[in-house]
């Protein structure tokens, strides 16, 4: 029976054999090389996606790229700050861009160089992708013993929806492991010295900020949970006397046990938020000039006292462009909240339960399989403040008002998965008899399992190769699921081009008109022309429709666009129920090729 660390066990780790010493260090090499082969084969399904070409650019990644590089180029992060997107992802993906730019003395332009531009910072995002494998193995082995961090890195590793964000120069996996890092990180200065309890976390804190700004609610949720769950643990626990009233009474005073215990607790948690917004703010530096929108609102103030002290104070006040932008901007953002699409209805409002199907739709049976698992084999093990951490934020999902993918809830999945996996390694690892005696065979049997579940996942990857954005498990339809379940980064982001472009030269197109939605700049390049079909008016007239077209014979129209606000602008409206009455003449996975040629040129 393998012993499990100390963090694991609950017990203080003993004196050991010269023996016991040499088996674990031998098994310490296996741990690191299970690492480094889940870190290996990962990065080479990614490469080939990110070399191969076949995933065109996302609704994001152009502007990302562009302004990563306009921050290297002029040490202003206004573009990025104005969007509300932090920065540290952004200047790991476009860092090596300007790097090379640097040395050839020849600036990159989006119109000629995207494809090679594109490549380069998809190939940067894989140092975030390392991190979190890293930290993803780190917690399962501190939770789970051996077999929870093999587990646990193994499940991640080969799960469909990250390994396609992985691949992308996106923010969602920077933000997924720089978040592990600092709960790591606060988890195990609990007990330790200031420095350790407060400034370290502090600083990852910062750095999960930098990464994306949901860290700041994310980062809030896990030292709360986290930090309660180490006070029940390491305090006098609430004892229930017989004599002593009902299940109120005594979760009322568990609530008053909890509070004052936790004036350490709370005053720590202030100060990490204070060190983290610091680090950010400093990270994210200041363009040291006046704010615009400030200016124009106090100049609109009515007459009085406070516009004669906001107008000039709007003009000197110079301490803008900084981190505080991108994160009202977002909070903002989440307040006001956005229509959604799901499965088959588009809501002009957000709706609670998206974020439960949507994740019911992506999330590989697989993966549903370990959960299940671990709660029939290993139910008391599952009980952890990471598996407590996930539930959380599932639980507070339906009150997110920003949905266009279940990229927000990364960090909840990967939790999962480790939480999952730890209950498993706890299982594994103390699977003994009522006698002492080790269990074999049940050890066998879990491990079994979910040695069946991690192959079965990494054939869903197989079989939904390259298109993993799109991926939809089976119990929703798999990869012939219907176009109609979900939107947005969950589906159609942007990223059909390439496929659309080798279907014109199998069929030999030589022009195609193209309705798209998504920033990819080779749009632009024969044999596609960008016809804007949302914003150019046509009432819904088909020889308009064509002309707007270029006169041309096809016309290809992404998902995205059928599937999303149907009422953005009239015109786009229009054309959908002019649409509802053509058949689509061929169909790659994110386009629907419609044919012009019955439809009669407009008279000059």
């Amino acid at each position: 029976m393998e012993r499990l660390p100390a963090a694991v066990s609950g017990f203080p780790e003993g004196g050991c054999s010269v023996g016991e010493k040499r088996h674990n260090s031998w098994r310490g090499w296996i741990d690191w090389l299970w690492l480094l082969a889940a870190c290996v084969l990962s990065s080479l399904v990614i490469v080939h996606g990110i070399t191969g070409g076949e995933i065109g650019a996302t609704f994001d990644e152009p502007f990302y790229v562009q302004a990563g590089l306009t921050a290297w180029r002029s040490g202003s992060n206004k573009l990025l700050m104005r969007a509300g997107t932090m920065t540290l992802a952004v200047d790991v993906q476009t860092l090596p861009l300007y790097l090379w730019e640097t040395w050839r003395g020849v600036p990159w332009e989006l119109s000629h160089d995207w494809p090679q531009m594109l490549r380069v910072a998809r190939m940067a995002n894989l140092l975030f992708w390392w991190l979190l494998l890293f930290m993803v193995w780190r917690l399962g082995w501190q939770w789970g013993g051996p077999w929870g961090g093999r587990g646990a890195v193994a499940f991640v590793a080969c799960e469909p929806n990250l390994l396609a964000h992985a691949g992308l120069a996106t923010t969602d996996i920077a933000l997924a492991a720089c978040l592990l890092l600092f709960l790591d990180s606060f988890w195990r200065g609990r007990d330790q010295p200031w420095s350790r309890r407060v400034l370290l976390p502090g600083v990852f804190y910062g750095v999960a900020l930098t990464a994306k700004a949901s860290a700041l609610v994310f980062g809030l949720q896990g030292m709360i949970v986290l930090g309660l769950w180490h006070l029940w643990q390491s305090g006098n626990k609430v004892q229930r006397a017989p004599s002593e009233g009902g299940n109120w009474q005594f979760a009322g005073r568990m609530l008053r046990f909890l509070w004052q215990r936790s004036v350490t607790l709370r005053w720590d948690i202030v100060a990490i938020v204070l060190v983290g917004l610091a680090v950010a703010f400093a990270y994210t530096g200041c363009d040291w000039g006046p704010e615009p929108t400030f200016i124009r609102w106090a100049e609109q103030l009515p007459e009085g006292q406070l516009k004669r002290v906001m107008q000039p104070l709007s003009h000197r006040l110079t301490i803008f462009t900084n981190a505080g932008e991108a994160l009202l901007y977002q909070i903002k953002h989440n307040i006001r909240g956005h229509g959604t699409y799901l499965n088959g209805q588009w809501y002009p409002r957000a709706t609670p339960w998206y974020f439960p199907v949507a994740l019911s739709m992506k999330t590989p049976l697989s993966l549903l399989g370990l959960f299940l698992l671990a709660m029939v084999t290993a139910s008391r093990q599952l009980v952890s403040p990471l598996a407590a951490l996930a539930l959380l934020v599932l639980v507070l999902s339906p009150t997110y008002r920003v949905q266009i993918g279940i990229r927000f809830m990364f960090p909840a999945l990967v939790l999962g998965v480790i939480a999952a996996s730890a209950a498993l390694g706890r299982y594994v690892g103390t699977s003994t008899s009522a006698a002492g005696w080790c269990r074999p065979g049940s050890r066998r049997w879990t491990l079994a399992l979910a040695g069946i579940l991690l192959l079965i996942q990494a054939g869903e990857v197989r079989r939904h190769w390259p298109h993993l954005l799109c991926y939809i498990n089976d119990m929703w339809g798999g990869p012939q699921a219907p176009d109609s379940l979900l939107h947005e980064s969950n589906y159609d982001w942007g990223q059909g081009l390439p496929e659309l472009r080798q279907w014109c030269q199998q069929q030999q197109v030589d022009r195609i008109a193209v309705w798209y939605y998504g920033k990819d700049p080779s749009v632009e390049l024969p044999p596609l022309q960008r016809a804007p079909l949302s914003h150019w008016p046509h009432q819904g007239n088909p020889q308009q429709i064509r002309a707007l077209c270029g006169g041309g014979k096809l016309l290809a129209v992404s998902v995205g666009c059928l599937r999303c606000n149907p009422d953005i602008t009239p015109h786009h409206r229009d054309m959908l129920r002019w649409l509802q009455t053509r058949t689509p003449l061929a169909r790659t996975r994110l386009f629907l090729i419609y044919s012009l040629e019955d439809i009669p040129e407009e008279a000059p």
